[in-house]
């Protein structure tokens, strides 16, 4: 444990009041982008998407089971992946518990990855989750809301990710090995599958897309983040790199 001030029970109240006044400014202030968030003008979804899912073949529109509003996390597996990312994996941990929630709320919940739906399941069984998981194995989906890119595209230096245009190249001390990454695959083609989340809607039959964030714009749906964040330590994290696992790994 680190060296840290220690003071006396007024002291810790007087510095909680002023830090008090800092939250409520950020609570306010997450209203307004929340408000703004909402605000943003919608975009018709033009393109037929096709979807493997428990049910069976399902288009964008089906994804929504019924409700006006579906939220999309864009879980990095793709299909040479032999695990899904332990990352997304820890987020997804906390969807079981609220997907009931959002739908009973008019929202759909569901993960969509680029891995054939049979591995998708079969990882879901291991990880006793049951939230919905579909895989755009022959779609462009992920591709077109740059939660994927192909190989030429990483080659080149320049993919749009998180609005703005990035060099997803891996560097040359990440490119040997076939099992050098935590998903059975090397770097590279770890890489080439991104994180994020899109929301949709649908009225009156047609589909909108209304929200799309990526990178530390999803902070706030990794749960154990936010606890973390009121912890002692905070995230700790240092130069530790991936510290988190799979939940059925730690211990191993």
């Amino acid at each position: 444990m680190p060296a840290h001030k220690v003071g006396t029970r007024e002291e810790w109240r007087l510095a909680r009041l002023q830090l008090l006044d800092a939250e409520k400014a950020l609570t306010r202030r997450g209203d307004e982008v929340a408000e703004m968030r909402r605000g943003l003008p919608w975009v018709r979804v033009e393109k037929e998407y096709r979807f493997d899912t428990d049910e069976g073949p399902a288009t964008l529109a089906e994804l929504f089971r019924g409700r006006s509003q579906l939220l999309v996390y864009h879980f990095m597996f793709g299909p040479e992946y032999q695990a899904g990312c332990p990352a997304c994996s820890a987020i997804a941990d906390g969807f079981n518990g609220c997907a009931v929630h959002l739908a009973n709320h008019d929202v759909t919940l569901s993960a969509v990855s680029l891995a054939p739906l049979a591995k998708l399941q079969a990882y879901k069984k291991r990880m006793g989750w049951n939230f919905p998981w579909a895989s755009s194995h022959d779609s462009a989906f992920n591709y077109d809301f740059h939660a994927a890119m192909t190989e030429d595209e990483q080659q080149s230096g320049a993919v749009e990710y998180n609005f703005r245009a990035v060099d997803m190249r891996p560097s040359a001390d990440t490119e040997d090995g076939t099992d050098a990454s935590p998903v059975g695959t090397d770097w590279a083609t770890y890489t080439r599958q991104m994180p994020g989340m899109s929301a949709f809607a649908v009225d009156d039959g047609v589909v909108y897309h209304t929200y799309s964030a990526y990178a530390r714009g999803l902070d706030g749906l990794w749960g154990a983040y936010q606890w973390l964040d009121r912890a002692p330590l905070g995230r700790n994290e240092g130069d530790a790199g991936f510290w988190w696992r799979r939940h059925d790994e730690y211990g191993t």
